[in-house]
């Protein structure tokens, strides 16, 4: 059985922005067909630190995906960026997933220790917060009921930047995030 993934993308937060790099990958991969049925998109979440988590958690709470990963877009980066924790406050949670296992040995993707501290890291935070409360309840409730719902498999959550897109960088940037998925 192939897994559920839910994919997340942004849209455009300043007034040159023609789209959201995230947008238009998860639009590219979506229209070629390159992830399996399994995949859900929620594409161009509004950029606001409220709204954007609680439109992906709900989404979480409805599809119950084995794997949830969330796309923004760094101006500044020339390379997909997986993030290996996100801040909020003085709080921060550092992604428990393998992610030098993740990149090896692919050429257009790095690991960042910066999620940019904006609403990519507000969004990142609050799923990775929200996983681990809803982990932590599900264990509670496996030690109560004998026969526990679903969430045997703790979920596994990746924030991944996309750089801008062009015609010589966007086919291979697109194999690398199919490549990231399939490792997830």
């Amino acid at each position: 059985m192939t897994r559920t993934v839910l994919l997340t993308s942004f849209t455009t937060w300043l007034p040159h922005q023609r789209s959201n790099a995230s947008d238009d990958l998860l639009h590219y991969l979506s229209r070629d067909r390159a992830l399996s049925q399994n995949a859900h998109f929620l594409r161009k979440l509004p950029v606001d630190f409220h709204l954007a988590p609680q439109r992906a958690i709900a989404a979480i709470e409805h599809l119950q995906p084995e794997a949830i990963v969330c796309c923004g877009m760094a101006e500044t980066r020339q390379k997909l960026t997986l993030e290996s924790r996100a801040r909020y406050g003085d709080r921060t949670v550092n992604n428990p997933l393998d992610l030098d296992r993740l990149v090896h040995g692919l050429q257009w993707t790095e690991i960042s220790h910066d999620a940019g501290q904006f609403v990519c890291e507000r969004l990142y935070y609050s799923v990775l917060d929200y996983l681990h409360h809803r982990q932590k309840a599900t264990v509670g409730a496996i030690a109560v009921r004998p026969d526990p719902v679903k969430h045997d498999n703790p979920r596994r959550c990746l924030f991944v930047h996309v750089p801008p897109l062009n015609r010589e960088n966007l086919t291979a940037i697109a194999q690398d995030f199919v490549t990231i998925l399939q490792r997830l």
